[in-house]
């Protein structure tokens, strides 16, 4: 039986359609619906009926499914016990981290990176969904809250400082916010220290434009839109933006570092590790 034929039926199980699973898998869709008719044809069993627009487990593939899902495992630790041995310093990295913090915080650490080794291509993966390292969605992460999972190696690689910011001309806010336009995290990240701080701090403010990218906060902010709280790192290097004395600094975050630990004796993950250790980390 064809690993990758099993791999097509866990992605449609976990999307729900032939589409979804291509989109998931990054292949086509008429390629998905031929490689679940080549395992259906092969084990003589139908997996899937149709129910609407989507498509569910029959009584087979509900047999198959606990099988297949520890088919992946093993062949996810392959893997990741191949690259995990890789002794080269060349080759690509994938980089999992914010795109204020890859702009403002990691790029001096992967320029001195690709200039100690020219063989390693570094790709950044933006934005803010927690990737499965297990799965090599990415290779190593960067990211405000500790890591869950199991088998990962992680670190506290640094406190990130925040402030309070207005366009430069701005005046500064009334006390109570009165009349004052905030500039905050969507909605799903509404729980996040430093809105709450925002918030409380001017309670009669409202809020005037929401974003989960602090550089697009950045360039609201910097337009005269309203307040924003910014990572230093960030809101620092922009000319465009004035950090506001305030009696009482915005609580700080802690950045985590961590990858799996089947992929710690890879050279080109350990060199970004202890150059960012070296370069950007604090006890």
């Amino acid at each position: 039986m064809d690993w990758n034929d099993l791999r097509v039926f866990l992605a449609i199980v976990r999307s729900g359609s032939l589409g979804a699973a291509a989109r998931l898998l990054g292949v086509s869709h008429p390629t998905v619906g031929r490689r679940l008719h080549v395992l259906e044809q092969a084990s003589g069993q139908v997996f899937f009926r149709r129910v609407g627009q989507g498509l569910v487990l029959t009584d087979s593939g509900e047999r198959i499914l606990h099988l297949a899902e520890e088919m992946e495992q093993s062949a996810l630790a392959i893997e990741r016990c191949m690259a995990g041995d890789s002794d080269q310093l060349e080759g690509l990295l994938r980089i999992s981290c914010a795109e204020w913090f890859s702009n403002y915080v990691l790029s001096p650490v992967l320029r001195e990176l690709t200039q100690r080794h020219p063989l390693i291509v570094s790709e950044i993966i933006p934005g803010h969904r927690q990737f499965d390292l297990a799965r090599r969605e990415a290779d190593i992460a960067f990211r405000i809250v500790p890591f869950t999972e199991p088998d990962i190696v992680q670190r506290r690689l640094m406190t990130m400082r925040y402030g309070l910011y207005a366009g430069v001309g701005v005046p500064s806010p009334q006390k109570d916010g009165e009349g004052l336009g905030l500039i905050t995290m969507n909605t799903a990240q509404a729980h996040y220290p430093d809105v709450l701080w925002l918030e409380q701090r001017y309670p009669l403010a409202r809020s005037v434009f929401k974003s989960s990218s602090r550089m697009v906060q950045a360039q609201m902010c910097a337009q005269g839109l309203g307040l924003a709280v910014l990572p230093r790192s960030l809101g620092d290097q922009l000319p465009a933006l004035r950090l506001l004395d305030v009696d009482e600094a915005p609580p700080s975050r802690d950045i985590w570092m961590g990858y799996h630990h089947d992929m710690r004796r890879m050279d080109r993950l350990r060199a970004l590790a202890d150059l960012a250790v070296d370069m950007v980390g604090t006890d």
